[in-house]
């Protein structure tokens, strides 16, 4: 993709990345942790913050690396892959895909992200398990479990767990460690709360040990309910205005 393509993806033109006012939102964000944590007497160790990243661009990245965090979730993989060597190596960084995963993009996918918490079905998880073989390296997986009835949404369904987990037992670069939801948009965290109690009895049912749910809004409901990974955009980045139209639109 040519930087003018990536123009397209990116919020963040008029928002110049901030170092001082990164660190301001990520000090109320961890507060925000801490308390959810201390009521139930878990550790902060026990807790992933994913900083998702996704229309920021890889300036925004390098500011919330240098600010200590280490976990980032970008949404697409196209526009990963253009912001990806702008990052350079950085050390101990963790790049997660959280957005859905066409089965055409897996190999992309797999060269670009550390984790996968998107899988959906058995098929993808054995192209993603053929591509990491390949690139000799391993990548975590979670399976994206679809709650509600919201046609925008996407993952599997409760009931199709069991077939990706059958398929995973056979993967041997792929390690299928937990469960992912996103519940449907509410302007009241509280309406989150039954999707999250109901992944959590998914995952013990399955014995799987980690966790993804919550998002800017949400999160301090997802770790009362037990989530072990956070996917935190807007309450670190800021807002993303809309996108100026298109070169191409123009």
């Amino acid at each position: 993709m040519r930087l003018g393509r990536l123009r397209d993806y990116l919020y963040d033109g008029v928002l110049p990345p901030d170092q001082s006012s990164f660190e301001n939102r990520l000090a109320i964000v961890e507060e925000r942790i801490q308390r959810a944590l201390s009521q139930l007497g878990r550790s902060r160790s026990d807790l992933t913050l994913v900083a998702v990243s996704k229309k920021f661009s890889s300036e925004n990245i390098l500011i919330a690396y240098r600010s200590g965090l280490r976990h980032f979730g970008e949404n697409y993989v196209q526009e990963f892959a253009e912001k990806r060597p702008q990052l350079g190596e950085l050390p101990d960084a963790t790049y997660h895909l959280i957005g859905h995963l066409q089965s055409n993009k897996a190999k992309v996918a797999t060269e670009l992200f550390n984790v996968i918490q998107t899988v959906d079905s058995p098929k993808l998880l054995r192209r993603l398990d053929d591509f990491a073989r390949q690139a000799a390296k391993t990548v975590e997986a979670f399976i994206e479990v679809k709650l509600s009835d919201e046609p925008s949404k996407t993952g599997v369904g409760a009931q199709g767990i069991p077939a990706i987990l059958e398929g995973a037992a056979s993967c041997s670069n792929v390690q299928l460690n937990g469960l992912m939801t996103i519940p449907p948009f509410s302007d009241n965290p509280e309406d989150s709360r039954p999707y999250f109690r109901e992944l959590a009895a998914l995952a013990k049912q399955f014995k799987l040990p980690k966790l993804s749910m919550g998002m800017s809004a949400d999160f301090g409901i997802a770790i009362e309910e037990g989530a072990t990974a956070i996917r935190v955009g807007t309450a670190l980045f800021g807002k993303r205005p809309r996108p100026a139209a298109s070169a191409s639109a123009q």
